[in-house]
């Protein structure tokens, strides 16, 4: 009988590529979809053989705790969820590192900006001692990417190599059979001050793993989604309306309004005189008039008025009234144009 898994979810940083929402609330806070980064992300391990026994470790920033440790209390009150704070931006490994006390037997690792779409249900079978996840991307320049042997077992992961040395890259998720095992090669990468740009960069030590013997293999991926930066957030917005995520069956049928799917509108938004859509998220309490809107999310509390906006992200409680535009809005922001 296997231990029960452990989930660890670094999401320390100060989300400089999603400013000026990050000024106001952590990266995996931001709505698409109708839902957070985080629910999303939290999302990707239904899976999981012995899901409800799981324990997830979040492993966040020192300004991130006062909205993500109740918006999971709240929202996912069914998990077993440990809180850590990485004080220093030390890298990948400094912050798993912080979660050693729990990390024993079998582990999985992702980022908090990345969602994929895979099947976990294979893990409680699974041979190897550590599987990486990929997909197979025309220039890997860009990536990390993992090397295979001809038995198709990991024998080295590059940070961005300069030259096209693989076409597999490697998508932040990660299985160990061995949490303690993991732990040990990050140590031993410590002792041997392992470092890029002053970080301790998780390949590094998966490095060290491999050479002391792990084997690690890979797993293939058709989705994967980026939620780190604006223009690839609407992406992945597009994306999960049109799989899934769109309710304008719901919310159609509302006078004065032209609801072009997909899209996402919080039952409590308010709507008048409008077309919305495609592609198109609006949350809760926001109040929309006289605007026509595509390509874009409108989070919780915004009011816009007569205003035409493609390919814009608009924040939190944001006030926005005026002419045809494409708009970054943080929270709070009040514009009138």
């Amino acid at each position: 009988m296997r231990e029960n898994f452990k989930i660890a979810i670094p999401m320390a940083g100060l989300g400089t590529r999603m400013r000026p929402h990050t000024w106001s609330k952590p990266k995996p806070l931001i709505h698409l979809a109708g839902r957070t980064v985080l629910d999303y992300v939290l999302e990707q391990f239904n899976s999981l053989p012995g899901l409800p026994n799981a324990e997830f470790m979040l492993i966040l920033s020192p300004n991130q705790g006062e909205q993500v440790i109740p918006y999971v209390q709240e929202h996912h009150a069914d998990k077993k969820v440990h809180f850590f704070t990485q004080g220093a931006m030390r890298g990948q490994s400094d912050a798993l590192y912080l979660t050693r006390e729990y990390l024993h037997g079998p582990m999985l690792m992702s980022f908090s900006d990345t969602l994929i779409q895979t099947d976990l249900s294979f893990l409680e079978k699974e041979s190897m001692d550590a599987v990486a996840w990929v997909k197979e991307v025309p220039d890997p320049r860009r990536f990390g990417v993992a090397i295979t042997n001809e038995r198709g077992e990991v024998t080295r992961l590059i940070e961005k190599p300069k030259e096209k040395v693989s076409n597999l890259a490697v998508v932040g998720f990660y299985y160990f059979r061995s949490g303690e095992e993991l732990m040990r090669a990050i140590e031993e990468q410590f002792q041997k001050n392992v470092v890029l740009n002053e970080e301790y960069f998780l390949a590094d030590a998966i490095n060290i793993l491999i050479q002391n013997g792990a084997r690690m293999r890979v797993q293939p991926v058709d989705v994967w989604l980026d939620a780190g930066k604006p223009k690839a957030l609407l992406e992945t917005n597009r994306y999960l309306l049109e799989n899934g995520a769109d309710n304008s069956a719901q919310v159609a049928g509302q006078k004065g309004v032209t609801i072009i799917p997909p899209v996402y509108i919080h039952p409590e938004a308010r709507i008048n005189e409008c077309v919305i859509g495609p592609h198109v998220s609006v949350g809760k309490d926001v109040y929309l008039f006289a605007s026509i809107i595509r390509n874009s999310i409108v989070e919780q509390g915004a009011h816009i008025e007569r205003m035409v906006l493609e390919g814009s992200l608009i924040g939190r409680k944001a006030q926005v009234k005026g002419r045809a535009e494409t708009m970054n809005i943080g929270d709070d922001s009040w514009i009138k144009i």
